[in-house]
């Protein structure tokens, strides 16, 4: 097979433009009525009363909902193996308030409008107590493992290297994030009867979904549909059941309606995940050469008190840099705030955003290029698995990367370069991200209308899976992408695993081929259509075969990661605080490129929705409540095609024939990891001024952080007396040849 696939059109994209994509809460139910979430008003205590007699008068409303009256919820066994819910507890089942904003009822009305109306007429009484929503107050303990992966390693002793000829230590920042996908959460639930339900909800996990809701009310698996063939994004939040889907569910049985109910983009703040605030700090040690000599990376994020998420930070430490000593930690709190849960690169992406910082310190220290400090220092191993990757190619990466974008034309100097009056700088990180491969199957059938039927229920949340499968399939039959359909996304079809952990190309590409390779056994031919004249002559429906594919065998002998590499190049104008990213390369290892085009997309996805968590994301709470005080997507600020420059995506490498049959590692998630970093590190070339918390505002970028040397507060003086001048181009001629 190619290294990479040509270009196909996304086979999805046509529906999604024309509005004839049909997601969760768009379908037309006979007899729908709509629920409405009550939500609590303070961080911590009890409900000490609950009046629902207005809402219950009120016009269309059928029913109201609280802890009084619950509606019949069975606890699931929430092991990621038979079920998983995102919060332990489950919905109404006492009168605690653990965080701001939690679900305490469901109204439930003919119309939405009636439903949210009623919703306002509960009157709540509460027994209050002060809310823990500060995380600089909070009590950090050890950390347990994340998805049966300890977050605590060390070999040698960090604490012993004394001879280092450059120590540094740093701590970095992260706030809380929020997923925000362009489709809300949002669930149908309709039961047939009191034993049969189907569910139409935007879930990442088809099939996990359809365990979890089985164990949720005491069905067999079988008895369960959950269709989702289209998703609005999800990055994480919307691989299994929360708590508003659960009750919606719940109550739909209850009533023997179909119930609908739609986060706002209010409640989605609290009641959907977000990615937790984190406090790293990381110390490096390195000879004179810039050979590491320790690695020590400590990290603090927080929880809530219904469910345990640690984002795991430290997952980057081992496979990044080789040192003889390294160690890493984390540690975890419970504040009052809603459950975080997996956000784009969870772990990886704030690790990241640390690392990459520190490294960018190192290499200044050390007078050394950011480049060729990362070439010295890579390690061929997974250094707490103690297993050689599988595929690297983190050097063409680096080198790649570097002889494009024009590197070798950096200037050494902090705030030397200026253009039509402003700072400029250069900065570059790594990036990378675990292959991860699920069970996936897949059945393929060949039809007499010479076209190919490929059904799996696996799912394509924006990612482009339709488009690989239909590729993959044309590929491995030799038939035009043209004559392949793709159906996706409902229970009923064989089980394709999850779309998470950019797992899903991965899992689904070696099934499609197998399978692929098996119909054409089947008919007894090599290519489709020799088969498919075979198929006509033989009177029969269909040749068709299903496949399974599983993680690789060789998971003990090789440790699987994909790697990149990104450099960009910004503008600040400190006077009023502004940051410009005006150039942007992102270089990636991925194995084998299933689709050039969608597998881009996904890269630059990944870059835009970094520099948004690098310039202005932030959910801050209300300490007094620990609600966030952003509401919608005007108050909680994230990128717009003003702030992104061009996306330069180029992919190396070779494909990864020991990762899987199709030699393809994901490609959801490592775009965003070291998005952050580089452009701090950027902003440090341009301004001198090393910022270690995000997001980068014009209030930090205007402040003094430290006290700049004699050699750059002479640079500084120079700079504005040049802007002064209006001479600014002159400066800056030298370096700006490839920009």
């Amino acid at each position: 097979m190619s290294k990479v696939m040509g270009a196909v059109n996304r086979k999805d994209g046509r529906a999604k433009v024309t509005g004839n994509a049909t997601y969760a809460a768009e379908h037309q139910i006979p007899g729908l009525l709509h629920g409405y979430l009550v939500t609590a008003s303070i961080g911590s205590g009890q409900i000490k009363s609950i009046d629902t007699s207005q809402a219950e008068k009120a016009k269309g409303v059928v029913a109201v909902f609280t802890h009084k009256n619950p509606p019949k919820i069975f606890k699931p066994s929430n092991n990621f193996i038979s079920s998983k819910i995102y919060e332990a507890r489950l919905p109404l089942s006492d009168a605690q308030v653990h965080y701001g904003g939690q679900i305490i009822g469901l109204v439930v009305a003919d119309t939405f409008e009636q439903a949210k109306h009623a919703a306002h007429l509960v009157k709540v009484e509460y027994e209050t107590q002060s809310p823990l929503t500060e995380f600089q107050k909070a009590t950090f303990k050890e950390a347990p493992p994340f998805m049966g992966e300890e977050l605590k390693f060390e070999k040698g002793n960090v604490a012993t290297v004394n001879n280092a000829a450059v120590k540094i230590e740093a701590t970095y920042t992260t706030t809380t994030e929020l997923n925000a996908p362009m489709e809300p959460h949002a669930i149908i639930a309709q039961w047939q009867g009191a034993d049969a339900l189907t569910i139409y909800e935007p879930t990442q996990w088809v099939m996990g979904s359809q365990r979890t809701y089985a164990e949720l009310f005491g069905l067999p698996a079988e008895r369960v549909r959950i269709i989702t063939p289209y998703l609005g994004g999800g990055f994480g939040s919307k691989a299994m059941p929360w708590p508003h889907g659960i009750l919606c569910a719940a109550v739909a049985r209850h009533l023997q309606r179909p119930v609908k109910v739609v986060l706002s983009r209010r409640q989605m703040t609290v009641n959907a995940g977000h990615r937790s605030e984190t406090e790293q700090t990381i110390g490096l040690a390195a000879a004179a050469d810039g050979k590491l000599m320790a690695i020590a990376h400590d990290v603090k994020s927080s929880t809530s008190p219904v469910d345990t998420f640690t984002e795991p930070c430290t997952r980057v430490t081992p496979v990044m840099y080789s040192a003889p000593n390294l160690r890493y930690a984390q540690e975890l709190a419970i504040m009052n705030v809603g459950t975080p849960t997996f956000m784009r690169a969870p772990g990886e992406n704030p690790g990241m955003w640390a690392l990459e910082s520190a490294m960018d310190e190192l290499a200044w220290s050390l007078k050394l290029d950011p480049v060729e400090l990362r070439l010295r220092n890579q390690t061929q191993e997974h250094q707490h698995q103690n297993l050689p990757f599988s595929a690297k190619h983190f050097t063409d990466c680096l080198k790649v990367g570097a002889e494009r974008f024009g590197w070798k034309d950096r200037s050494r100097q902090v705030r030397s370069l200026l253009r039509d009056g402003q700072l400029v700088g250069w900065g570059m990180a790594g990036a990378t991200f675990p292959a991860l491969q699920g069970v996936a199957t897949v059945k393929v059938r060949l039809l007499p209308d010479s076209t190919v039927h490929v059904l799996t229920a696996g799912n394509d949340m924006g990612t482009g899976a339709y488009t690989m499968v239909a590729g993959v399939a044309a590929e491995t039959l030799g038939v035009s992408v043209e004559k392949v359909r793709v159906e996706m996304g409902d229970s009923q079809l064989p089980d394709g695993g999850m779309a998470g952990g950019s797992m899903m190309t991965a899992s689904l590409a070696p099934a499609v081929i197998k399978a692929c390779q098996d119909v054409l056994k089947s008919a007894d031919c090599n290519d489709a259509t020799d088969a498919w004249a075979a198929l006509r002559q033989s009177g029969r429906a269909a040749f068709e075969a299903t496949a399974t594919s599983a993680p690789p065998e060789g998971e003990k002998k090789w440790a699987f990661q994909s790697w990149g590499a990104h450099f960009c190049e910004v503008t600040v104008d400190e006077e009023i605080g502004r940051l410009q990213i005006t150039r942007w390369l992102s270089v990636m290892d991925i194995g084998r490129v299933m689709n050039a085009k969608t597998a881009a997309s996904q890269v630059r996805g990944g870059v835009i929705m970094g520099i948004g968590q690098a310039l202005m994301e932030e959910c801050l709470l209300d300490p007094n409540i620990g609600y966030p005080v952003v509401y919608d997507l005007a108050t909680y600020h994230f990128p717009s095609h003003a702030d992104i420059p061009r996306i330069d995506v180029v992919f190396v490498g070779e494909p990864d024939l020991n990762f899987n049959l199709a030699g393809a590692r994901g490609v959801g998630e490592i775009g965003i990891t070291g998005v952050s970093a580089v452009i701090a590190n950027a902003v440090y070339h341009a301004t001198g001024k090393r910022i270690r918390s995000l997001p980068l505002t014009p209030e930090k970028l205007m402040a003094d952080f430290r006290a700049l040397t004699a050699d750059e507060t002479r640079d500084a003086q120079e700079m504005k007396e040049l802007i002064a001048s209006n001479k600014s181009h002159e400066r800056v001629a030298g370096h700006s040849q490839n920009v």
